[in-house]
């Protein structure tokens, strides 16, 4: 049988003693791999000194080899912080503001990716199936079939895909947009995304699809979407047990009574935390009598701390909540509780189950598993109602939540206000159809979706134009 051979910037290796909250790649890497035979392959998140050799190592566990390899400084600083987190995360959340290009650090993502491509080409074998994923590795598949390997190679973008006219923007993506070419299947999000994508394929690549596939060479390019799902019914269960742990009991009681907003994100700009602070605020000056009637918790992990960006933003933010606090607080009741730390997804399971409104509004995110596990945390008797930025991909698929401009802090502020007096047969009906949707979207039913498309024949390598004359 096959191997999986999964690449990513990061791999979790299962140690024993992780408690933290597990990432969506990593919930969704681990479903993937769960009844295959396979290798999971990046980065170990180890730097080396500078009189030091990067070192590959590996890790078994259950059916599955953990291999790692570490980077140099100079690789780190232009690979992870410099180029992928600088430039391409920016510009692909549509935030040139936030974008800052070097050539040197574009060329250390490269070099990366022909040390990742180097390493993998000691263990790849013919017959395994490679699934790339995510930002940090566009260009890994040409620098693979440069090496000779022809395997079925498939590609997952985690975050948006903006269209050309933002992607051209991109210092360089004549040299980097186009190595996407190399794969067999390229998968996004959602159908924008990919649409997005086969448009620069079409304007820059001068290639011509059909059905969302592309000639190149003697090899056929399909492009699709298939949004991450969870794991629907496990987060439910976990969410009906948490909410009666005693941590979870300890946070819901020391709100005495009062109704309690959730917001979870990494401290990041596309996150859109400051607009959401000014939307809170902007629900307390319209709604007064929410006043002492209401508690918003905000969950906010610091996020690569070492980039000023993220620095600048965390000031900003803490002092947003501290303002609130100050301008609205009472001797007996704090508008906001801000929290800057991680926390296991059974605690948060137990959170959203107890959180009447989930306030989910990023600027533009690729999906927001957040949006998703609240929905499955909540008690279909006695449901919250989820908030949800219309620039979030989960918004293709959940969209019985409050949809909202995150942009539009009136409009934000209304949404919560509906949220916290929405009707009981509203709230279950709304609740209802959301969660069927994630029961049939679930994380294990998109890596088989994939794998599925990734690994079916391909079609004739007809030139365009031939179809209508091989009918005939």
């Amino acid at each position: 049988m096959a191997r999986l051979v999964v690449v990513s910037n990061r791999v979790a290796v299962p140690d024993g003693k992780s408690k933290g909250r597990a990432g969506g790649l990593e919930v969704a890497v681990k479903a993937a791999l769960r009844h295959r035979q396979g290798v999971w392959f990046g980065w170990s998140g180890k730097i080396a000194r500078r009189d030091e050799a990067a070192e590959t190592s590996t890790v078994q566990h259950d059916n599955v080899d953990y291999v790692v390899t570490s980077l140099g400084a100079e690789d780190y600083k232009e690979y992870y912080n410099g180029f992928a987190n600088r430039v391409l995360w920016p510009v692909l959340h549509y935030r040139f503001d936030q974008a800052e290009f070097s050539r040197r650090d574009l060329s250390g993502y490269m070099r990366v990716n022909e040390h990742f491509a180097s390493e993998l080409d000691k263990l790849l074998r013919p017959d395994d199936i490679i699934w790339v994923h995510d930002y940090h590795l566009m260009p890994l598949a040409k620098a693979l079939r440069a090496r000779g390997h022809r395997n079925r190679i498939g590609y997952f973008l985690h975050i948006p895909c903006p269209p050309p006219e933002v992607l051209t923007a991109l210092p360089g993506h004549e040299r980097l947009i186009p190595t996407l070419t190399e794969y067999d299947l390229v998968g996004f999000q959602t159908g924008d995304d990919a649409f997005n994508f086969t448009r620069y394929l079409t304007r820059e690549c001068g290639l011509h699809s059909r059905d969302f596939s592309f000639p190149v060479g003697d090899r056929e390019l399909r492009v699709d979407a298939f949004p991450v799902g969870i794991e629907t019914e496990h987060f439910a269960k976990t969410a009906r047990r948490a909410i009666k742990s005693q941590f979870v009991q300890n946070v819901i009681g020391s709100l005495n009574g009062r109704a309690m907003i959730i917001g979870v994100d990494r401290l990041d700009y596309s996150k859109g935390l400051n607009l959401r602070l000014d939307a809170y605020e902007q629900f307390l000056k319209n709604y007064p009598d929410w006043r002492g009637q209401v508690t918003y918790l905000q969950i906010t992990p610091k996020s690569r701390s070492e980039i000023p960006e993220y620095i600048e933003m965390e000031r900003m933010v803490g002092e947003g909540a501290g303002r609130i606090n100050g301008a609205y607080g009472e001797a007996d009741w704090t508008p906001i509780r801000y929290v800057n730390r991680a926390y296991s997804r059974t605690a948060l399971a137990g959170f959203y189950r107890g959180a009447r409104a989930g306030l989910v509004t990023p600027l533009r995110d690729g999906m927001n598993l957040v949006a998703k596990e609240y929905i499955a945390a909540q008690d279909p008797d006695d449901p919250g109602v989820l908030i949800l930025s219309r620039f979030a991909g989960a918004a293709h698929e959940c969209k019985e939540a409050l949809l909202v401009n995150p942009y539009d802090t009136e409009a934000v502020a209304t949404a919560l206000n509906r949220a916290l007096a929405m009707p009981l047969e509203e709230r279950r009906e709304r609740h209802h159809a959301m969660y069927d949707v994630l029961l049939h979207n679930d994380i294990a039913h998109w890596a088989e979706r994939f794998l599925a498309m990734l690994t079916r024949p391909r079609r004739p390598s007809w030139p365009f134009g031939m179809e209508a004359a091989a009918a005939e």
